[in-house]
């Protein structure tokens, strides 16, 4: 009888062993990362990067200087391609006016156009004494050749589209097509959507008003109705029109756009619910000739020919790059980490002068109601505020192990990588290493995750990894509200009420 009930307590432990053993399998089977790479199939041995302005302006419209003095400083800073996105009006050509005297008229009585138009022709001489021409390759589309082994890529039909609006800006490229309404983003969208083209939305900070807040915990604060408004406005005109890629991240200093990486990651975080994803760019904004090499976008792409720039933005195989930070709690955030890394540096030291610079100037706004936008003289950087444009950041490649679940960043003159996901800076290692194990933040992630690579030269961005996207999918688009023309009296509104609330608290 022992016997038997040994045997009996043998088998019941055998089984409860061998079912335990099954449910750890499960489990792990159960908490398996799958890995989205938005630069999957690019080959970094071979494949290009071209250094791209998809946002510029010439005194065709507020621009300050003609287009040729516009494109010769795009050639003596390294760029590979070139959008020019006059106001109001479709770029078809550098070589003459082509029909924009008459826009290029109309806004210089507006007071927002100087001067004469100046074009290229098919050959000359730029004022630094290079030679160029200007002509049509095999491909059809066109190039500007130098004299000192530039070769710049004109991508066609540039434009920001609603010349007079209140800010509601879009930019759109390859189809001729042109809207100049009050406030309209989606009429425009969807127009380049149906035409074949692609857009972004510009510096949303600017026409929210987000550009104005003093604390990044305020800026796209969701429980904020204008907030909430604009994103699910912006969100759902990205979902529902495939051909808008996106927003604009960082441009023309940052100023206006510091926040615009919260609203990314609020839009990424909303899109990785259903598995996917919102790109981002970067540019100039260029009005003066000094902001030209400020911010653009490194296009990865096979061919320097117009569709194949054209695919490798649709499909997200895009670096937007910024030699600009102006939102404070991201510096504080790279110091820390160069501290962490490399102790105190003459680097890590100007950039504390930075941040208290910017933090005295908050502080002094925060007790008023006017409505200013922080910015600080950054001392760390050159005369221009702009970090040091000798030693840019470069993304030499990126590594994605399913079997692992790790991301690897190898890159050059950077000093650190960050990792985000969910807004939040989930990860921050050496450049020299570059590399998360995303098994380690389980319970951190998000739904995606995205790197910057910062350095002296500035920052690089990643497109986001998005995790589990085909558990996730869903082609499902979201609903917005949209009340066109008059959408922007939130944000007038809602930065009044701000301004006037942070006064009286000051007052109290």
């Amino acid at each position: 009888m022992k016997r038997k009930f040994t045997k009996i307590l043998s088998l019941f432990l055998s089984a409860v062993i061998i079912i335990s053993a099954f449910c750890v399998i499960a489990s792990a089977a159960g908490d398996d990362i799958t890995i989205t790479n938005p630069y999957s199939g690019i080959d970094w041995d071979n494949i290009n990067q071209y250094k791209t302005a998809l946002h510029c302006h010439t005194n065709a419209s507020d621009g300050d200087y003609t287009l040729k003095q516009v494109l010769e400083r795009h050639v003596e800073t390294g760029f590979d391609a070139v959008a020019v996105t006059d106001h109001g009006d479709a770029d078809d050509g550098w070589a003459t006016t082509s029909g924009r005297e008459f826009p290029g008229k109309t806004l210089q009585a507006m007071g927002r156009s100087k001067g004469n138009l100046e074009y290229l022709g098919d050959s000359g001489e730029f004022a630094d004494g290079i030679t160029y021409t200007y002509s049509q390759g095999p491909s059809g589309d066109y190039y500007l050749k130098s004299s000192n082994g530039s070769d710049i890529l004109r991508i066609p039909y540039g434009i920001e589209n609603n010349a007079v609006s209140v800010n509601a800006h879009v930019n759109s490229w390859f189809v001729k097509y042109q809207n100049n309404n009050i406030t309209d983003y989606e009429q425009c969208i969807k127009d380049v959507d149906k035409l074949g083209g692609l857009s972004v939305i510009n510096h949303p900070g600017e026409y929210t008003q987000a550009r104005y807040e003093l604390y990044t915990d305020d800026a796209y604060n969701l429980s904020n109705a204008s907030y909430k408004y604009y994103f699910q406005k912006f969100y759902g005109l990205i979902m529902k029109y495939p051909s808008c890629i996106g927003i604009d991240i960082n441009s023309k200093g940052d100023g206006r756009t510091r926040y615009e990486r919260k609203l990314w990651d609020e839009m990424l975080t909303e899109a990785a619910k259903s598995g996917r994803t919102v790109t981002a760019i970067a540019s100039s904004d260029a009005h003066q000739l000094n902001k030209i090499d400020t911010g653009s976008t490194i296009v990865l792409a096979d061919e320097k020919t117009s569709a194949s720039f054209k695919d490798a933005l649709s499909k997200g195989h895009i670096l937007p790059q910024s030699t600009c930070i102006a939102n404070v709690d991201e510096l504080i955030a790279y110091n820390n980490a160069i501290k962490e890394f490399y102790g105190e540096t003459s680097f890590t030291k100007q950039l504390d002068n930075v941040i208290s610079q910017y933090e005295a100037e908050r502080d002094k706004i925060a007790k008023t109601a006017k409505k200013s936008n922080v910015g600080v003289s950054y001392t760390s950087l050159d005369s221009d505020g702009y970090f040091n444009k000798n030693a840019r950041v470069k993304v030499d490649s990126i590594e994605v192990d399913d079997n692992d679940n790790t991301i690897t960043i190898n890159s050059e003159n950077a000093l650190i990588v960050r990792f985000i996901s969910g807004g939040k800076q989930i990860a921050v290692v050496p450049s020299s290493d570059g590399k998360i194990d995303l098994d380690d933040y389980k319970d951190e992630l998000s739904g995606y995750v995205r790197a910057e690579i910062f350095g002296e030269g500035g920052v690089v961005y990643t497109e986001s990894f998005t995790i589990n996207a085909e558990q996730n999918h869903s082609d499902s688009n979201p609903s917005y509200f949209n009340l066109g023309s008059f959408d922007f009296i939130f944000s007038l509104l809602n930065s009044l009420f701000e301004r006037l609330g942070r006064f009286f608290k000051s007052i109290c």
